[in-house]
């Protein structure tokens, strides 16, 4: 299959418009449009060219040939869902451009509290501590940590103020001393004026730091630390709410502290959290079956006379 340049300029435009005409995150943006370009790429075509039997023999493609996993291919088919449909107005019947199936439903992984205090001891600079404590003490994600600003820290009400989070929603996290402490000796040393983690010398610019950045501070204090676990963002996310509901909060807080739109993408915590998994009590405990002395140690049951 050819791997030719293909230019896309016009539609990246149309594409980019009705991603921020729906108020996509611009991780989402970014993501939705690499896969597109990623796809005309593959077969040496402009997109708009393509069709649902491309996606098909494209997602095949990812699946077997890439061997990557059905989570990541469904995000790559949802981008070119959007890009025919929504992009292009093209009226595909729904399963002309089916999701792969999941063969299996992955638990997230997650750090101990123990692993997550070495990996902020580990940490190679204030920022990077600032930066990881943020990610574990607020259940932040990635693209809504590097957006912050400096006035969404309200010392005085003890919250952290999370604007346009996954679906274009804001949410409030309660913020502890400790992180409070580490954001204000942060301050006294970095002095950032718009952006809370500013890209360089701010005044050339005004931007913030990259969602790259926040990984690479992840995976040099997890290094730093000896950890054997290949640490991301998300991880730190993972664990704060599981440490969470290991602490005694409940489902719905968990919830709107993460920015879940609804209960199920939560409910996943369940599985990881070791003090539900522990004091449920199994319902083999209820039976009134015999004790086990008094069981048959035979093969075969006796003949009845």
């Amino acid at each position: 299959m050819g791997h030719k340049e293909v230019p896309v300029t016009h539609l990246r435009k149309v594409m980019l418009e009705e991603l921020q005409r729906r108020n996509f995150s611009q991780a989402t943006i970014r993501a939705y449009i690499g896969a597109v370009e990623r796809f005309a790429r593959f077969f040496g075509k402009p997109p708009d060219q393509l069709g649902p039997d491309h996606i098909r023999e494209y997602q095949a493609h990812l699946l077997h040939k890439k061997k990557l996993q059905p989570d990541t291919v469904v995000a790559q088919v949802a981008a070119l869902r959007f890009f025919f449909v929504r992009t292009l107005k093209r009226r595909f019947p729904p399963d002309s451009i089916p999701y792969p199936k999941y063969t299996h439903h992955r638990v997230p992984r997650i750090l101990s509290p123990e692993e997550v205090a070495q990996l902020i001891d580990a940490a190679s600079n204030l920022q990077a501590r600032a930066i990881l404590m943020l990610l574990y003490s607020t259940g932040i994600r990635r693209s809504e940590l590097v957006r912050l600003r400096v006035e969404d820290i309200d010392s005085k009400r003890m919250i952290v103020h999370i604007r346009q989070g996954k679906g274009g929603k804001d949410r409030d996290v309660p913020m502890c001393p400790k992180l409070l402490e580490t954001l204000r000796e942060y301050w006294r040393w970095k002095k950032p004026k718009t952006w809370l983690f500013p890209r360089g010398i701010e005044k050339r610019g005004d931007q913030h730091l990259t969602d790259k950045a926040v990984w690479y501070a992840c995976a040099e204090a997890a290094r730093h630390a000896g950890l054997k676990k290949r640490v991301a963002p998300h991880m730190l996310r993972h664990s704060f709410a599981t440490h969470l509901l290991e602490n005694g909060a409940d489902l719905p807080t968990i919830q709107i502290l993460l920015g879940h739109a609804d209960l199920e993408a939560t409910s996943i915590y369940l599985h990881l959290s070791r003090r539900h998994l522990e004091t449920t009590i199994n319902p083999l405990e209820h039976l009134s079956v015999s004790g086990v002395s008094e069981t048959n140690r035979f093969y075969h049951r006796p003949r009845q006379k």
